[in-house]
């Protein structure tokens, strides 16, 4: 079984992103191992079997849910996973 780890920002209120991206999921595989856990501050990362698929620490942006669901489809069927497109920031203002 595919285990799905993700760490995310209580502080910035990102646990809403990670019950959206489980939901996202398990409506394509309802037996994945999905966790989600609070973690640094500014994080939403994401490990499939334990290797980081997606940093927002490193990327500033979130994952593209479709894209996960690709790399658990690879990691089921035995297949390397690399990193995950990331969702394009739309909303963000510099002041």
């Amino acid at each position: 079984m595919v285990k799905v780890e993700v760490e995310y920002c209580g502080t910035c209120n990102f646990s809403g992103q990670c019950q959206l991206l489980r939901q996202f999921l398990l409506a394509s595989d309802p037996d994945l191992e999905i966790s989600c856990r609070q973690g640094r501050r500014g994080s939403f990362e994401v490990a499939i079997d334990g290797q980081l698929v997606h940093s927002k620490l490193s990327s500033l942006a979130f994952p593209q849910h479709a894209s996960v669901l690709d790399q658990v489809q690879r990691a089921q069927r035995g297949e390397a996973v690399t990193t995950v497109r990331e969702e394009p920031i739309k909303d963000c203002v510099l002041m």
